[in-house]
């Protein structure tokens, strides 16, 4: 599969924000912006991979070794296509219309 160009929008909350931190700072890198919000943090970031379900479960996965009590609420953009991720599931896939000039 080709590797394609994502954009995140995601929010995460957790039982322990702390030891997640460190986790999201090293998946995103400079690729992304973090921050902290009142139940976790508010992602945007750009990252690279073969589909939104697996950079989503790479994701979840990675900062649930820090901490079980972690949630995920993710847009992931690529062309035209938005999929919108709760922890695991894929909960809906959305078509971006093109505007014509």
């Amino acid at each position: 599969m080709p590797v394609k160009k994502f954009a995140l929008s995601a929010t995460v909350s957790s039982d322990n924000p702390k030891a997640i931190e460190p986790v999201l700072k090293k998946l995103l890198g400079r690729n992304g912006r973090i921050t902290t919000t009142a139940a976790g943090f508010q992602i945007d970031a750009e990252l690279q991979g073969t589909s939104a379900k697996d950079l989503n479960r790479q994701l979840l996965s990675e900062m649930r070794r820090a901490e079980k009590k972690t949630r995920l609420r993710a847009e992931w953009k690529s062309n035209n296509t938005v999929e919108k991720f709760f922890d695991y599931v894929l909960k809906r896939t959305e078509q971006l219309k093109r505007h014509g000039h």
